[in-house]
């Protein structure tokens, strides 16, 4: 049976990484301590009462939603279009979201229910990579690169992956994991772009399933995975050799700012995951500490929380995050029902819109808003 917990650990825990680092993304170590002290920041700084998310979470979200409903009509046609493509369309939805000032009209189709609610039309800060990929159609494949960035864009948006497939049967470990890379690749076209990507899916999706117990295990099985998924990958030594390092200093006792220092800023994704490898594996047991220290260096900040609080969640369930992170967080209650959606799930049956109303309305109809959600809250509490 599977735990939520640990998929709304995996999700919470990426969001609460991602706001706390926010905050910073765009100051140097020593702008941290002067503004905060020598511990850096430990806490959040809300703005208009709630630690803001950035784009990582929402990509994040998006991911999700565009699998899920891939996945539902998939099961209610009995054929559909590979999931790399859902996902795809679900990006587009949230450039929707970053190019328009309220929910209105799109010129396509949407798919995702989270381009109805208004609290996603904000801009935090989103990748110039992401938008100029998206804004060109958003058609970049492993095969066929949009560009050559590698840019940490790609990785810290996959996690939900890595979650809905933890125990799918029909699907292969490195099938699972190729998809990953093939959500990267449709904006990040570097190897390094989306390798990373693949391997936190492996990563994410052996902690969920309970299958690995040991951070340091899922890590090592997964960087001999994307070894074997990509034999021909012209820098998966370089990949490799950054993994080990952080591996390496983890367990070597070395400090963060040391660490650092040797792993880079995170602002592309072999940094990015190398960090949060490190950050995971020092405090394998302490949720704070290790997104504290994720978050505080001179580089990217909110994707290295991110991934960070992805990996950690995983592996130690919604327990493990102290309630003084979750209490003011953003899109708290948006981000705990999709982890339940990729927990639970709801099947219809073939052709038909039967089943959960709810689920009907987010991943059939696409008609799920802000009424439609306090309707479903107020009848789940009834019952």
């Amino acid at each position: 049976m599977r735990d939520c917990s640990r998929f709304k650990g995996c999700l919470l825990g990426g969001a609460v990484g991602d706001a706390l680092g926010y905050a910073v993304e765009f100051m140097s170590k020593s702008e941290i301590v002067c503004a905060y002290g020598p511990q850096g920041i430990t806490r959040y700084e809300p703005r208009a009462g709630k630690a803001q998310i950035s784009d990582d979470t929402q990509m994040t979200l998006f991911t999700a939603v565009g699998l899920l409903y891939g996945r539902t009509r998939g099961g209610r046609r009995g054929i559909g279009a590979p999931e790399s493509e859902y996902i795809r369309l679900a990006y587009l939805d949230w450039l929707d979201t970053q190019t328009r000032i309220l929910p209105c009209q799109s010129e396509r189709t949407r798919i995702s229910w989270l381009a109805n609610l208004p609290a996603f039309y904000h801009r935090r800060a989103p990748g110039i990579t992401c938008l100029s990929a998206l804004e060109s159609g958003g058609k970049g494949t492993i095969e066929k690169p949009i560009n050559n960035s590698k840019g940490c864009g790609g990785v810290m948006r996959v996690a939900p992956i890595g979650l809905f497939f933890c125990d799918k049967a029909g699907w292969t470990k490195p099938e699972i994991d190729m998809l990953g890379a093939e959500a990267a690749a449709i904006t990040h076209g570097h190897e390094l772009g989306y390798i990373p990507a693949a391997a936190l899916v492996h990563i994410v999706r052996s902690l969920a399933s309970g299958e690995h117990g040991e951070i340091l295990s899922a890590v090592r099985e997964a960087m001999a995975a994307v070894q074997t998924l990509f034999p021909d990958a012209e820098h998966m030594e370089h990949f490799q050799t950054l993994m080990q390092r952080a591996i390496e200093l983890s367990q070597e006792g070395t400090e963060p700012p040391d660490a650092f220092r040797s792993l880079g800023g995170g602002w592309v994704a072999e940094e990015t995951l190398a960090i949060a490898v490190y950050c995971a594996l020092k405090y394998p047991h302490d949720f704070e500490k290790a997104i504290v220290a994720s978050v505080n260096h001179s580089g990217d900040s909110d994707s290295t929380g991110a991934v960070t609080g992805n990996i950690l969640g995983a592996a130690l369930g919604l327990d493990a995050i102290p309630d003084f992170y979750l209490q003011d967080l953003e899109l708290r209650d948006v981000i705990e029902e999709i982890a339940e959606d990729l927990c639970t799930g709801c099947g219809t049956e073939a052709g038909s819109e039967e089943g959960d109303p709810a689920w009907v309305s987010k991943y059939i109809r696409v008609d799920y808003d802000e009424e439609k959600r306090k309707q479903c809250r107020r009848k789940q509490t009834n019952e």
